[in-house]
């Protein structure tokens, strides 16, 4: 379960093309960027390779909610 999702733009005055996101996973902090496509990039860790089809899904739902509401 994610918590404490946060995200930001990358740009001030642009809601597109991308966004700072930062959250925690099982006990783990993560950040990246999440682009207008859907596509992450992870930070200086990434989630474990069984765990990341349904995390992105996650965050891709919390991006959906937050930003295209």
């Amino acid at each position: 379960m994610i918590s404490h999702f946060q995200w930001k733009p990358l740009f001030k005055k642009e809601r597109l093309p991308g966004w700072k996101i930062s959250f925690y996973y099982k006990g783990t902090h993560y950040e990246g960027i999440y682009h207008k496509t859907g596509d992450i990039e992870w930070g200086r860790t990434y989630p474990p390779h069984d765990d990341e089809p349904e995390l992105k899904n996650d965050i891709h739902e919390l991006m959906l909610f937050h930003i295209y509401e």
